[in-house]
């Protein structure tokens, strides 16, 4: 994907998707710490912990209409080549959280995209 605003809206709707009736969406770009954070969190079935290392096979999904599950480990992978980091903690029955790191600076980081126009898809 050319914008983080559609990873993240991915993400989202691997929430909703999930049953969540709750998102919440963080983007926070730091200058002094040379950061760019996301967090998506949302309260919807979660993961068993026994999916976790599965969700970040692109070549995984639990959907009916595709046979690649490509957001994960898209953004997973768009953390590390910017020098970055993906944690995603999940429990099943509360929810998941996908927190990205970037190196703000770095010469592969994509843009940030239209965030407003992919938050009203929601």
């Amino acid at each position: 994907m050319r914008e983080l605003a559609l990873h993240i809206l991915d993400i989202a709707e691997n929430g909703i998707n999930a049953g969540a009736d709750l998102l919440e969406i963080l983007v926070e770009e730091s200058f002094r710490d040379n950061l760019l954070r996301i967090s998506v969190r949302d309260n919807g079935r979660g993961i068993p912990k026994e999916m976790i290392q599965k969700v970040l096979d692109p070549f995984y999904t639990t959907r009916t209409t595709r046979r690649v599950g490509l957001g994960l480990s898209l953004m997973k992978e768009a953390a590390k080549r910017c020098d970055g980091d993906f944690q995603l903690e999940s429990k099943e029955g509360c929810g998941t959280e996908v927190k990205i790191i970037f190196r703000r600076d770095h010469i592969d980081l994509a843009p940030l995209g239209d965030m407003t126009g992919s938050m009203i898809s929601l």
